[in-house]
């Protein structure tokens, strides 16, 4: 079924660009638009057709990057209710209309002073602003919920300034917050396109992490399986894109490079699973009985276990992993993502550092049970961190 997304995603490309030279064609599709806003059979049931195709494909995507939504509303959910958001904050006095259009004006703030708020258009059709403005009524009354986060790009931080502006007018009590991000980059450093300058698919894109993650598998590990070498792909290929994006300032624009994302050196996701990988053959590697031992003579606990930490990487790492309890707050003050991703890469530099000057499994005890307790904190420090990332760990790569 992809053609049949690309059909359509050619019919929109291609009417856009006979729009920018074509008023008539303008405003045949203002005329369309507002026809299925007011509950026209036949564009609805066109409507409904494309609505159905794009889900299948968010779909898709969602499972390859094992997203899960507890509700989904779409847009035309809050459609028999854009007529009353109108006429009730015309009735409160806080919308007015303004040539044929209704808006909402915003003239005691400076910086949205000469910025009005359209939530009904001259031609009687509705728009983003309205939609959106449903939305948070439907999300304060009827799900109750007392915190409303949006993160969506920066260009739309005015429109988030307006919306917001308009709950707080109606008495909204909410924590209210735009959690805008920059761009991605190509190599030339302009939006990312494909070569024939069309955008990017998201799922092309994921597949296309699988496969070369794949591949470098299959050079560095040619004995695993096919089975577990494609799964091990797609942990490897999915982590490196989303640990691309979380690892930068959200604000910050980043160029895309796939050799980069992909590589097991530096501040990247393989590079991260790969310390964890290491840490699982240690425990394999060493007797079956031995790591439980060192918990049990502890009471069953890694907290109580004894830790000596006599070499400068050992106090380095134990140093490290006492930082992640402080760390994972700091993410919500700023919604900073890339602030967890650098704190784990440099727990990994942490981690290496120390097995290459500490012998693990050769050392005399208690040396011996002392590194194998941290190196089991260090892999669940990473494992979790790793997941609040929303990134899986292989047992092998």
């Amino acid at each position: 079924m992809p053609w049949r997304i690309a059909e359509l995603v050619r019919i929109y490309k291609e009417t856009n660009e006979r729009g920018t030279k074509d008023e008539t064609l303008r405003e045949a599709v203002r005329a369309e638009l507002v026809k299925l806003q007011a509950g026209d059979p036949e564009n609805f049931a066109i409507w409904k057709q494309c609505v159905d195709l794009s889900l299948q494909e968010f779909s898709k995507a969602y499972e390859l990057l094992d997203v899960h939504y507890d509700i989904v509303r779409g847009e035309s959910f809050y459609n028999d209710r854009l007529a009353g958001v109108v006429d009730r904050l015309l009735k409160e006095g806080l919308a007015e209309i303004s040539e044929d259009a209704v808006c909402v004006f915003f003239r005691d703030i400076p910086e949205l002073a000469d910025k009005p708020a359209i939530i009904r258009k001259r031609d009687g059709g509705f728009n983003y602003a309205t939609s959106d403005i449903a939305t948070v009524d439907y999300r304060i009354n009827e799900l109750k919920r007392d915190t409303l986060w949006y993160v969506v790009g920066a260009p739309q931080t005015l429109h988030f300034k307006q919306i917001f502006e308009i709950a707080r007018r109606e008495g909204d009590k909410a924590d209210f917050r735009h959690i805008p991000f920059g761009n991605v980059l190509g190599e030339n450093r302009k939006l990312m396109k494909t070569r024939s300058g069309e955008n990017v698919a998201l799922r092309d894109l994921l597949e296309e992490a699988i496969t070369r993650a794949e591949k470098i598998i299959a050079e560095k590990n040619p004995e695993l399986s096919e089975p577990e070498r494609k799964e091990i792909a797609k942990i490897i290929g999915i982590g490196a894109v989303k640990y691309a994006d979380l690892s930068q300032y959200r604000m910050t624009d980043y160029v895309f490079s796939w050799d980069k994302m992909l590589a097991l050196h530096g501040n990247t996701a393989p590079y991260l699973q790969n310390a964890y990988v290491r840490i699982r053959s240690i425990f394999r590697k060493a007797d079956p009985s031995s790591a439980q031992q060192v918990f049990d003579r502890a009471g069953g606990s890694r907290q109580q276990s004894a830790v000596t930490l006599a070499e400068p990487t050992e106090l380095g790492l134990a140093k490290c992993l006492c930082q992640f309890a402080e760390i994972v707050p700091q993410v919500l003050n700023d919604f900073r993502t890339n602030i967890l991703a650098n704190y784990l890469f440099e727990l990994a530099n942490s981690f290496h550092a120390f097995y290459e000057a500490c012998p693990v499994l050769k050392a005399e005890e208690p040396a011996r049970s002392s590194r194998l307790v941290l190196c089991d904190l260090t892999g669940g420090v990473l494992q979790r961190g790793l997941k609040l990332l929303g990134i899986e760990v292989p047992e092998r790569m």
